[in-house]
């Protein structure tokens, strides 16, 4: 699955660029190394061969919902089962977008002393995640946009640490996904496979990533005792 992830570039004429879209768009862009379901991001959709920028809440809420209690339970989506559930089938179809992203969390060790590892390209470039976006109504005449990841099976470098992982695009694959124009499942979801096990890198991470409130570049730095660090290197 995927519960946290992190969008940290500093530079916000870059970003906009590597997103390919305006730089007025981003701003009111900041850093954020810890970003949790039911907080507000953005994500990338195509419209009219364009790439536009749409704010959205993570945690995806149906347009037919009356509150927003399925948000928390609706933050992944199977790949295997995208086309089929009704909470995800109708933005399958017609509403494909990419989460941006620069890396994201996932926790191993025993229950009663998670470890956690940053998860990021190896190369440090970003990453497109697949995703699914929706809107509806928390009031008449408001209405809030809302985005869930689509996720995978875990390729061999993950598998040690979690069985799932977001499904990770190449720009081909990127524009593929968000192309409103296709329509063939089939060829949809043969874009919703694993990431090269050589593409990613696990990097020892601070147990204060552990707390939604902290979000600060501490969160990539190890805690100095950490058996990850000592496992990993």
């Amino acid at each position: 699955m995927c519960g946290r992830f992190t969008l940290t570039r500093q530079d916000r004429r870059e970003l906009a660029e590597l997103l390919g879209v305006d730089e007025r768009d981003l701003r009111d862009y900041h850093p954020h190394y810890n970003i949790a379901p039911l907080q507000d991001h953005f994500v990338i959709r195509t419209k009219y061969e364009r790439r536009d920028l749409l704010p959205a809440r993570w945690g995806l809420v149906n347009s037919w919902a009356t509150n927003s209690s399925s948000a928390a339970s609706c933050i992944n989506a199977k790949a295997e089962t995208i086309e089929s559930r009704p909470s995800f089938r109708d933005a399958f179809a017609k509403r494909r977008c990419i989460v941006p992203a620069d890396g994201f969390y996932e926790w191993r060790g025993p229950k009663d002393n998670r470890e956690p590892l940053w998860i990021h390209s190896a190369n440090g470039g970003l990453l497109w995640l697949a995703g699914l976006y929706e809107a509806w109504q928390p009031e008449p005449s408001h209405w809030q946009r809302t985005f869930t990841i689509v996720t995978t099976r875990a390729n061999r470098l993950l598998e040690p640490v979690h069985d799932r992982m977001p499904v990770l695009l190449d720009e081909r694959a990127a524009e593929e996904w968000m192309n409103p124009s296709e329509k063939d499942p089939l060829r949809l979801k043969a874009l919703l496979i694993p990431a090269p096990d050589d593409g990613l890198v696990l990097s020892p991470a601070s147990s204060l990533v552990n707390n939604v409130k902290n979000d600060g570049p501490e969160l990539l730095r190890p805690d100095r005792t950490s058996p990850a660090q000592r496992s990993l290197f």
